[in-house]
């Protein structure tokens, strides 16, 4: 069964850090490009970055360029997110999930930026 499972959210005042990971099962992880995706109250579900899978590629949403690092651990299947220098508008839940068509939600991990 596909299951996708974050962590490391929490609470941070503005220009803090930190950094969310998903462990994941039920596919072949390294045959597969992988993104976060954050979802803010009231608002659409949104891309934040991708990852390719040899892990030589990433992608970012113009509004976390320069902030957030996304990699990936292919030996064991976990894909990471490094965020610093946080923002108010940064606050969501944040999901991980395959670039191309994502599907199998998990619960997320939740983000709050705030002073």
């Amino acid at each position: 069964q596909v299951q996708f499972v974050e962590s490391g959210g929490g609470l941070v005042q503005p220009g803090g850090s930190l950094t969310l990971s998903c462990v994941t099962s039920g596919f072949n992880f390294s045959n597969y490009g992988l993104s976060w995706y954050r979802q803010a109250p009231g608002k659409e579900r949104e891309w934040v970055a991708q990852i390719y899978a040899l892990g030589t590629i990433t992608e970012y949403t113009e509004s976390v360029k320069g902030r957030f690092t996304i990699s990936r651990d292919n030996a064991k299947n976990t894909l990471s997110l490094q965020m610093n220098n946080l923002k108010p508008d940064d606050t969501a839940v944040y999901f991980c999930n395959w670039a191309a068509i994502p599907n199998y939600w998990g619960q997320g991990t939740q983000v709050t930026v705030s002073s």
